[in-house]
């Protein structure tokens, strides 16, 4: 019998932003097939990666592949892995489900390095200066955005200071698409 492959998401932070770090979604494919994952796969032009390879941590994959981004691509970023059944406790673990439905494109899930401890959590809360509001959730924070993202004093630099972590948004529309991808949710 052969290994047994598990199903992962990587969010890629930064790509394709504003005109910095850019990178072809093609290459980012190639890069995980050099890998040796399988069943690549990529969404947006955002840096989302879903992909299956043998077991193994989250983290060791995290720096494969900001090493392998920085060394092959030129491009320094952070990687956040999470697996299949991680991201299906992270839909199914939503907060907001009457905003998921309302206005989706309005939520985000922010996935962070680090657990952040309560105390930073609070620190973050109060300094919140507009309508926004959020729940955090072992290392994720899901945050509603009434007024939009455009104008938001509520951004992630503000979030990554506050919790003292690292992390990446991505909005509730392409959290269900990576979830159709990893096959995580019976849509």
């Amino acid at each position: 019998m052969g290994e047994t492959t598990t199903t992962y998401i990587a969010l890629f932070r930064g790509i394709n932003m504003g005109g910095h770090k850019k990178v072809a979604m093609s290459d980012l494919r190639d890069l995980a097939v050099d890998l040796g994952f399988d069943d690549v796969q990529t969404l947006l032009q955002s840096g989302n990666l879903v992909f299956k390879c043998p077991a193994r941590a989250a983290r060791s994959l995290e720096a494969l592949l900001e090493r392998e981004t920085a060394k092959r691509l030129g491009i320094g970023t952070t990687v956040f892995v999470r697996t299949a059944a991680d991201w299906k406790k992270i839909v199914a673990g939503n907060p907001f489900a009457e905003e998921a439905k309302r206005d989706p494109s309005h939520l985000a899930v922010m996935f962070l390095k680090d657990k952040p401890s309560a105390k930073n959590v609070e620190v973050l809360r109060s300094a919140i200066a507009g309508r926004e509001y959020f729940h955090v959730r072992d290392r994720e924070l899901y945050a509603a955005f009434p007024d939009g993202f455009a104008k938001t004093k509520f951004t992630l630099p503000l979030i990554d200071r506050k919790l003292e972590t690292i992390g990446t948004g991505r909005n509730w529309n392409t959290v269900l698409k990576l979830a159709r991808l990893a096959d995580t949710q019976p849509y």
